[in-house]
């Protein structure tokens, strides 16, 4: 099973609304719901709601991707953005705000990269691990 990058870029590119919105008003409810849709994306990158409108609307425009990308990249990099998102709303909704936005602040980055230069930082660091951990063997 292979996933189509643009797909990723384009649920990256939600998230990086998400989490600037996040970053503005300190909503931790709503950190926690971008952590949820992480979650689910760690589960199955296939099955997160902004996979969902990307197959409804932007798919049957844009036609097959010209190439695919391994899912267990993926899944390590929603999983590390999950990571950060429950901290991020764990911070905000026990008023810890500096933590929250630290944590929302390094999720956006990620999610940026992604969106604007299709540079996956969680599915490199999942490569260089696998290289490491190859290496060590």
């Amino acid at each position: 099973m292979e996933l189509d990058p643009r797909g990723q870029r384009f649920a990256a590119t939600v998230t990086s609304v998400v989490l600037v919105v996040v970053l503005a008003t300190g909503w931790g409810w709503l950190a926690l719901a971008q952590a949820v849709i992480f979650a689910i994306t760690a589960a199955d990158p296939r099955r997160g709601p902004y996979a969902y409108v990307y197959r409804a609307l932007l798919l049957p425009r844009l036609g097959p991707p010209a190439e695919r990308e391994p899912v267990p990249p993926v899944r390590f990099a929603q999983l590390v953005g999950f990571s950060f998102m429950a901290v991020a709303s764990v911070a905000y909704l026990s008023g810890m705000t500096t933590l929250g936005v630290v944590f929302a602040a390094f999720a956006l980055l990620a999610a940026f990269l992604n969106a604007a230069f299709g540079l996956c930082l969680g599915c490199e660091a999942y490569l260089a691990i696998k290289r490491l951990s190859a290496k060590s063997a």
